[in-house]
């Protein structure tokens, strides 16, 4: 698995990304505390996507972010890139529909109170948003050609039929496997909801994220949805399924995450990929939305810093722990001097922290 070089001096105005994320967007309106949103009487407003949410982590740990996407013109989509571009993330190649809505979805953080903290449900509404009409043409979009990774997600695919053939392409289809282009991470962020509404069953889901998981270069799954998509629960043969793709990252919240990456040779078979297990930090879980993403966002870092495997997985939980200490989708990540303390110490003493 080869990561592309930075871009060359020549094309630094072109402002090259080191992670291009595509995808779509929402406003956000949840309640400013716990209680029921039934309850509410004011709202708060903010943004949240499971791609932006990465390009966000990712600039928070210091990175290169762009996100791509449509967005309608509205306030919303206004709000929309105002927060991004504040975050540090590019958005020069996001387009806008004078026709279609932005989407907005609503966070009711207790539709259970006996249920506790962490229990947070969302209603969407995006029905027709300006990001489902992506398709396959924004594939030859110069940008992503810039990148040194692109990230696409699960979501994206279940947002119509013109979205399902833009992962496709991204994908499925694309020529440059043997290292021409950019590394392509995909999680596969299964959202049984969003499936079926656009009138896809469960079998069908489950086969259109598995061919796409086996296209990418790097693939996040949970261990929960893997078992829910395709009947499968242990991490070792999770791998195997996806063993086509160079390197599988399985998480098990609050267990830890263990990656799969194929050896120098490039093999695709599942025998004899390096098996890296890093258990999780102990983190009281205000709201989980968003912490997949900042796990993302982590071990993508590491990649770029071209970082070892354990370092990776430490970096992913790192992020995923800021993010379920907060009800924002996007939290501020951690200082660097954290995470280079965290990444330093030996085993011994990251398994102590993480039994805590």
């Amino acid at each position: 698995m080869s990561l592309p070089p930075p871009p060359r001096a020549a094309d630094r105005h072109e402002r090259a990304a080191d992670v291009m994320c595509v995808g779509e967007t929402m406003a956000v309106l949840g309640p400013p505390d716990p209680g029921p949103l039934a309850e509410q009487s004011l709202l708060s407003m903010a943004v949240g996507g499971a791609e932006s949410n990465v390009a966000c982590g990712l600039a928070g740990l210091g990175r290169r972010a762009a996100w791509l996407s449509r967005l309608g013109d509205d306030p919303f989509g206004s709000r929309i890139l105002a927060e991004l571009t504040a975050r540090g993330v590019d958005v020069s190649a996001v387009e806008t529909d004078p026709e279609r809505p932005t989407g907005v979805y609503f966070k009711d953080p207790a539709p259970d109170p006996e249920a506790g903290p962490g229990h947070t449900r969302t209603y969407y509404y995006r029905g027709g948003s300006a990001a489902s009409a992506m398709g396959p043409d924004l594939a030859r979009h110069p940008a992503l050609r810039r990148a040194r990774i692109l990230h696409l997600s699960g979501v994206a695919a279940a947002l119509s039929e013109s979205c399902a053939r833009l992962l496709e392409a991204l994908l499925v289809g694309r020529d440059d496997h043997a290292g021409s282009g950019p590394l392509v991470s995909f999680d596969v962020n299964h959202r049984p909801a969003l499936w079926r509404r656009g009138g896809h069953d469960s079998p069908a889901a489950a086969r259109s994220l598995l061919a796409l998981a086996r296209a990418a270069d790097i693939v996040f799954v949970g261990r929960d949805e893997a078992e829910e998509l395709w009947g499968t629960a242990r991490p070792d043969d999770i791998a195997e399924l996806l063993a086509p793709a160079p390197a599988v990252v399985v998480k098990d919240a609050e267990h830890g995450a263990t990656s799969y990456v194929a050896d120098s040779s490039g093999a695709a078979s599942y025998a004899g990929r390096l098996r890296t297990f890093v258990p999780s930090l102990p983190t009281k879980v205000v709201e989980p939305v968003g912490a997949g993403d900042a796990f993302a966002a982590g071990y993508l870092t590491g990649v770029l810093e071209e970082r070892d495997e354990r370092s990776r997985l430490r970096l992913g939980h790192l992020a995923a722990a800021a993010a379920l200490r907060t009800r924002d989708d996007v939290p501020d990540m951690p200082s660097r001097t954290e995470t280079d303390r965290c990444l330093a110490l030996d085993e011994d003493a990251w398994a102590a922290t993480a039994r805590r």
